[in-house]
């Protein structure tokens, strides 16, 4: 099977607690290779474009508002199957939906604020890598 690139965001509130470095080792213990990774402050304007599918929705406002709350760390990531099997790891969207020993089960507070974001498709994946990270910042 084909390797695919997913893009992982973990959020403001992943970094305020102090988790990184809990997720990111789940993460690898997944089987994800990390390309890239960085830590970074979103602007309102950056955070907007990355969330634009969303505009116009009623989250999309305090999605953005969080997303600028605090720095955040994009990470690129590979690995066969890699969307579907992120998407698995980190559980549903509502932790209080998510199953037992998924990332947000064990860390997110609320649908909100749910510690990562992680891509939906291969193609968003490949796109949302390509947002946050440049080629030469891949290895």
């Amino acid at each position: 099977m084909p390797t695919e690139r997913t893009l992982a965001i973990l959020k403001p509130d992943c970094v305020r607690k102090g988790l990184q470095g809990e997720v990111i080792a789940r993460i690898q213990k997944a089987g994800f290779k990390v390309l890239g990774m960085k830590q970074i402050r979103l602007s309102k304007e950056t955070a907007g474009a990355f969330y634009a599918v969303h505009k116009g929705r009623p989250f999309y406002d305090g999605l953005v508002e969080f997303m600028t709350s605090g720095p955040c760390m994009p990470i690129a990531l590979e690995k066969a199957n890699a969307v579907a099997d992120f998407r698995t790891l980190i559980g549903a969207t509502d932790p209080k939906d998510a199953a037992p020993g998924t990332i947000r089960k064990l860390y997110a507070d609320n649908k909100g604020e749910n510690i990562v974001h992680g891509s939906d498709s291969p193609e968003n994946g490949r796109i949302e890598v390509g947002f946050f990270f440049s080629d030469s910042e891949l290895t």
